[in-house]
């Protein structure tokens, strides 16, 4: 197989885990009457915590003119709450409300844990690799996005 056949087949690969998430999370989301964006966020808050809004725009990769349209509509839906940061006044903590809760304990499968769980079956010297690599892609789309190219 060539080096551009091999690369073919990384990108279809790519494509499909995403995809296939995203068609799960749409399903699981659907089941709960939210979003898959508001499951992301409800996941993230739920793995670590409350989040200002630019620490949640931030993990999200969003701007947080985005993340504040998501946050006011899941704060009309009872799925999270603002409350002021103990430490500074000015800011807001995003938080999970009971409602948010109950519903991250009932999505059977998220898509994430499948991945996750797929990841395990890697040695640890696989996820080390791994992690390598896609650091290197991330940082090489990363520049590429900066720069303006397409490829």
């Amino acid at each position: 197989m060539s080096k551009k056949q091999h690369i073919d087949r990384i990108v279809e690969t790519a494509i499909y885990l995403q995809s296939e998430t995203r068609r799960l999370a749409k399903e699981q989301c659907a089941l709960h009457g939210i979003t898959a964006t508001q499951l992301a966020v409800i996941k993230l808050l739920m793995e670590i915590g409350d989040l200002s809004l630019s620490e949640l725009s931030k993990k999200m990769a969003a701007r947080n003119s985005t993340i504040t349209g998501i946050v006011d509509r899941m704060a009309a839906a009872d799925l999270v709450q603002r409350a002021r940061c103990t430490e500074d006044g000015r800011v807001w903590m995003i938080q999970l409300t009971t409602r948010s809760r109950d519903i991250a304990a009932k999505v059977d499968v998220a898509p994430w844990d499948l991945l996750r769980n797929s990841l395990s079956s890697l040695s640890q010297t696989e996820v080390n690799q791994l992690i390598g690599l896609l650091g290197k892609l991330a940082a090489h789309v990363e520049q590429a996005a900066c720069n303006g190219e397409n490829s």
